[in-house]
Parts: C-alpha cells; sequence; structure tokens
C-alpha cells in the first residue's frame, strides 16, 4: 500500500497561469495527485504577461486551489513589481499558513520567489517534511547590477535564498549547473541536493489552430514563451532584425506578451518580424512542429540560474533548437555530448547570423533528439 501524503504546494504561478512556471507547477501538481497524493496548492489568481491580476475560479480535479492577490496592482517597473510580489505573496502567506499546515507532510515552495517562505519559517511545524523546487538562482541575476539599490537589493537575495535553502530537507533544483552553484553560493549539503530536469509534457495530439500563421511557402524562425531580463531581448530584436535582411524566404516570429514584447514592437523596423500572443497550452506542439527553428536564448553570464523548461519538449518534439548559452555550460555540454541541435556561446550578431544560416540550411535526423528525450536524458 503507498504512503500518500498530504502535500502543500506554495507558489504564486499556478493554472491556468501561463507563465512555464505555473506550467510545471501545475503538471507537479497533477502528477502528485496521479500518485495518489492529497494536495494543496497556495497561490494567486493568474497576473502573466502583463502583471494585471484576472480572476480566476478554475480548478483541477482532486487539487485543492487557494488563490489569493485578488485586488493586487503591480508596477511598469521591473524592480517595484517584484517587490510588490515578494511582500504581497508572503503576506498571503503568513495569513494562510496556520490553518494548511495542519496535517500537513511536506510543504513545498517553489522558488522564486522566497521570500513568503522566509516570512513563514518561525510559525512552521517541525515535523513537516520542506522540500524547496527551484526554478531560478535570483542571486544570479544580480550579481553583476551596479548601482546602490541593486547592490541593496542583491544583500537580500542573497540572505534571504540562502536562509530558504538551508532550511529545507531537500532541494530539487532544474540542472546540475544550478544545483553546483547553489551550493557554492549558499554552503549547502550535498546530501539533501538533487536534480530533477523538466518534464516532457506535450502529448501526441497535434492542433491545426496556428495555420494562419504560417506561410508554407516560408521558412520559420521562431521565439516562444515569457520574455524578460534573463532572455537578453533587446539583443534576440538586434539578432533577428540582421537575419531577417540576410535570409531570403524566411519570417521570425515572437509568440510572447508582456512589457518587454510592447518595447521590441516599439523599436522593431522589420517587416519580417511578427508578434504573436502566447499560444495556449494544447497548441505548443503545433507551434513547434510548424517552426523550422525555435530559439532558446539566455544572457550572458546566466546559464547557471535556470535551464529552460520548455527545452526537453522542443527536443521531444523533434523541432530544430538553436540555443544561446554561455560557453561550458551544462545545455552546451548535453547539445555536445548527445550531437543534437546548434549551441552558440557567443551574442554577436553576425556570428548568430552565420549559424543560423547554417542550421535553416542543414539537414538534420530531427529523430535524434526525440529518441534520446523519450531515454530520458533530459528528464532525469
Amino acid at each position: 500500500m503507498k504512503n500518500n501524503k498530504n502535500i502543500l504546494i506554495i507558489s504564486p504561478f499556478f493554472y491556468p497561469e501561463p507563465i512555464s512556471t505555473g506550467k510545471f507547477n501545475t503538471d507537479f501538481a497533477i502528477a502528485l495527485k496521479d500518485d495518489g497524493h492529497n494536495v494543496t496548492v497556495l497561490c494567486y489568481h493568474p497576473f502573466y504577461p502583463n502583471w494585471k491580476i484576472k480572476e480566476s475560479q478554475e480548478e483541477l480535479n482532486g487539487i485543492k486551489i487557494i488563490r489569493g492577490g485578488k485586488y493586487l496592482a503591480f508596477s511598469k517597473k521591473t524592480i517595484v513589481r517584484r517587490i510588490i510580489l515578494e511582500l504581497s505573496f508572503a503576506f498571503f502567506i503568513l495569513r494562510k499558513i496556520r490553518e494548511h499546515q495542519k496535517n500537513t507532510d511536506i510543504i513545498i515552495p517553489v522558488f522564486p520567489p522566497s521570500f513568503a517562505f522566509y516570512s513563514i519559517l518561525p510559525f512552521l511545524n517541525k515535523k513537516i517534511k520542506k522540500v524547496g523546487m527551484v526554478h531560478d538562482l535570483q542571486e544570479i541575476y544580480s550579481i553583476d547590477k551596479r548601482g546602490l539599490i541593486n547592490k541593496i537589493v542583491h544583500f537580500f537575495i542573497h540572505k534571504i535564498e540562502r536562509k530558504c535553502y538551508q532550511s529545507c530537507t531537500k532541494l530539487v533544483f532544474l540542472s546540475k549547473e544550478m544545483k553546483e552553484k547553489a551550493k557554492e553560493l549558499y554552503a549547502l549539503q550535498e546530501i539533501k541536493l538533487e536534480v530533477q530536469y523538466p518534464f516532457i509534457t506535450i502529448k501526441d495530439k497535434c492542433t491545426n489552430d496556428l495555420e494562419h500563421l504560417f506561410d508554407k511557402d516560408k521558412k520559420h524562425v521562431v521565439y516562444s514563451g515569457a520574455l524578460g531580463e534573463k532572455q537578453n531581448p533587446i539583443q534576440l530584436l538586434n539578432f533577428f532584425s540582421e537575419a531577417s535582411k540576410k535570409l531570403d524566404n524566411t519570417m521570425f516570429h515572437f509568440f510572447s506578451e508582456g512589457e518587454a514584447i510592447k518595447e521590441l514592437k516599439r523599436l522593431n523596423k522589420s517587416k519580417k518580424i511578427f508578434f504573436h500572443n502566447l499560444v495556449n497550452k494544447e497548441n505548443l506542439e503545433e507551434l513547434y512542429n510548424k517552426s523550422t527553428i525555435q530559439i532558446i536564448p539566455q544572457k550572458e553570464n546566466t546559464s547557471k540560474g535556470s535551464l529552460p523548461s520548455k527545452m526537453p519538449n522542443l527536443l521531444a518534439s523533434g523541432c530544430k533548437v538553436f540555443v544561446i548559452t554561455d560557453a561550458n555550460s551544462e545545455i552546451e555540454n548535453l547539445f555536445i555530448k548527445h550531437n543534437l541541435t546548434l549551441v552558440v556561446t557567443n551574442w554577436d550578431t553576425d556570428i548568430l547570423v552565420e549559424k543560423l544560416v547554417f542550421l535553416i540550411n542543414k539537414q538534420i535526423d530531427l529523430t535524434a533528439p526525440k529518441s534520446n528525450c523519450k531515454k530520458n536524458i533530459y528528464i532525469g
């Protein structure tokens, strides 16, 4: 007989939140429920990509969802809205934790944000097992920023993340690179650290809802998903702009929403670059199948901070993948080891365009990455 547990997940991002963290958390909670556990989630109403709360009454069968943040308003300034998110979610969790930790066997805080878990640590029952799920190392993204305010923010990020991670019974990271960096930054014990690569979640059910966006006579270079600082959006637009001048019969697409996309739309001068809303979850496989190349960009010196959760799905779909990441990163090593599609470790636009032309024209057996994913190379 299974030893079923009462599990409490803490994260503002949950169903039907379209951000990748929300999708990951949702799939994770469903998997726990399907395994026989009792799952409760403390989360916010959806607010991505426009950082505006959209009240949701949607439910998932067998999962108890407690939502907050209904009347919350965010700022357009990135640092201010992150502070609002951290503080408001901490206040929400402080109000709910006494009631919802009763009879709980395992609490799973999803980082970031971190301040909510940091705030409730003094009030948690010591018998509850604490398993942290780490999506991003926020300190990585704050290290190189200049200015007094950014230095203060970096100081508190380090202090809070260190306390949160050290207080967990177990920590699960989405990449080995993240795990090793966190171990170094926060003096963590190896015995309580684990790596679980993102899951393959696409099904073999391809829709036909996006056909009007993809001219069958052209090739399509696509970026899809959340777009923020860690994806280096301005440089990505510059790359697309230069490539659009040199590649005939090719269209470039952004499938994303939010403040960064609004800025790219304002800056864009190319008639070959198109902007679309995020696609629904059920259309992801169609999007990947209709893409000639999918781009996965990481800003310089940030590969240790996160691993794109969509990568296993992209590889499992058989789509050509063009990754821009740091030299000697875990992603680069994985691609080289398993002879996958292209990795570039330089944001020089001329180099990116040259490599893109090479990849578009290169004949590749796309069953290899799909087969490797099915053999769990990327999912732990």
